[in-house]
């Protein structure tokens, strides 16, 4: 999505110290463990559930003898690898279905 605005984790830091009045290093401790857990998980292959947000999980994709190089055009091999996906949730697909479908304009009667 072209222009669209970064959320980074120290804006969530922010954003939650302000909610919560916790301590920002509390915050940024219980963040980054939550990710770690995560990437843990799934280094282990398990599907991870939150609800109302998403899914993620790891997919195979199956190798190919004649990959291309989108940098050098190179024609390489590639093996079977796992990526990471993720599937948003029923609530999180609602909350953001309408997200750049321009609305329409309004006009004022004089």
């Amino acid at each position: 999505m072209t222009g669209a605005k970064k959320y980074t984790k120290a804006e969530i830091v922010d954003s939650l110290y302000e909610k919560t009045g916790m301590s920002r290093k509390e915050i940024r401790t219980i963040i980054d463990l939550f990710i770690d857990d995560i990437k843990d998980s799934l280094v282990k292959n398990m599907v991870i559930e939150l609800r109302g947000f998403g899914t993620f999980e790891i997919k195979v994709r199956k190798g190919r003898q004649k990959a291309r190089n989108p940098k050098t055009g190179e024609t390489v091999s590639v093996t079977s690898h796992g990526i990471a996906s993720f599937r948003p949730g029923r609530e999180l697909k609602q909350d953001v279905w309408n997200l750049g479908v321009p609305r329409p304009v309004l006009h004022k009667k004089k």
